[in-house]
């Protein structure tokens, strides 16, 4: 597997674990509650997670917690953009979480680094929005139907060899639309479609999606199985988000996408530093 990660303005480098900041731009986000749901709030924690020794800042405009409303369009560019421009001067890759074609090629034009797809590119015209930038990175995440619907009572086979097996169909589709394997990660999508006992299942057999020969991509946190599992509603769930985000690493993953940003560039940092048995 290639040690890095090419994207529009950034050649990542992935022989560390890379820590994604979420920045919610929405009024019904499931973690902050629309803490940042404004403009100038956007662009203040972009700047504060900067701070804190993010990697890569992702930046969204439609809530997909589960039961979310899909805004329209406008709303999603309204809410996008001027944080998106803000971002890209801050010297860090900057991702965007959207699936409208629209979008993509408006961020994009904006500076964006990544486009990060909880649907992996599968709106019509997606894939071609994505393609057309020459080196714009994606992310290709896996979820069962629809925010709206996709925890009711998801089923499968064997949810990692499913998830594989539409990750690695993704993966295909992508390249044979002209986005080079060096641009792609992949995305397991925990808590989308799953229950948590699947979530689990993907945890633990995490490195059988490391043949698919792309980085892993994955966020645990302050998710609900999370919760379940301390026991600690949304806003004290740093300590097992952390936890979740080092057994990732350890089973893989080059990117992990946080809340908590400096909690967890800390535990990398000691996690690190024992596995090399070296100090920074």
């Amino acid at each position: 597997m290639n040690a890095f990660w090419q994207t529009s303005r950034f050649r990542i480098d992935l022989s560390r674990p890379q820590v994604m900041g979420i920045v919610n731009v929405t009024p019904d986000s499931f973690s902050d509650g629309g803490r940042h749901a404004e403009t100038d709030a956007a662009r203040r924690h972009c700047d504060t997670l900067v701070a804190e020794g993010v990697d890569i800042l992702d930046i969204g405009g439609e809530s997909t917690r589960p039961g979310s409303a899909t805004p329209d369009l406008a709303e999603e560019l309204r809410r996008v953009l001027p944080v998106v421009q803000h971002a890209v001067t801050l010297g860090v890759p900057v991702s965007v979480d959207t699936s409208r074609p629209e979008v993509i090629a408006a961020v994009l034009e904006a500076g964006a680094d990544i486009v990060n797809d909880v649907r992996a590119l599968q709106r019509p015209g997606a894939l071609q929005a994505a393609a057309a930038h020459r080196t714009a990175g994606v992310c290709l995440m896996h979820m069962l139907g629809e925010p709206g619907t996709m925890q009711a009572a998801p089923a499968y086979d064997d949810v990692v060899v499913d998830v594989r097996r539409f990750l690695a169909e993704r993966l295909s589709a992508a390249t044979a639309a002209g986005i080079g394997a060096e641009r792609i990660a992949l995305d397991p999508g925990v808590g989308f479609g799953k229950t948590p006992l699947h979530n689990l299942q993907l945890a633990a057999r995490q490195y059988e999606l490391l043949s698919l020969g792309r980085p892993l991509l994955v966020g645990w946190s302050r998710k609900s199985t999370v919760g379940l599992i301390t026991g600690k509603p949304v806003d004290e769930r740093t300590a097992g988000s952390v936890a979740a985000a080092l057994a990732a690493v350890a089973r893989g993953a080059a990117i992990v996408r946080v809340h908590d940003v400096a909690a967890t560039v800390d535990a990398l940092k000691v996690w690190r530093a024992i596995a090399d048995q070296r100090l920074p």
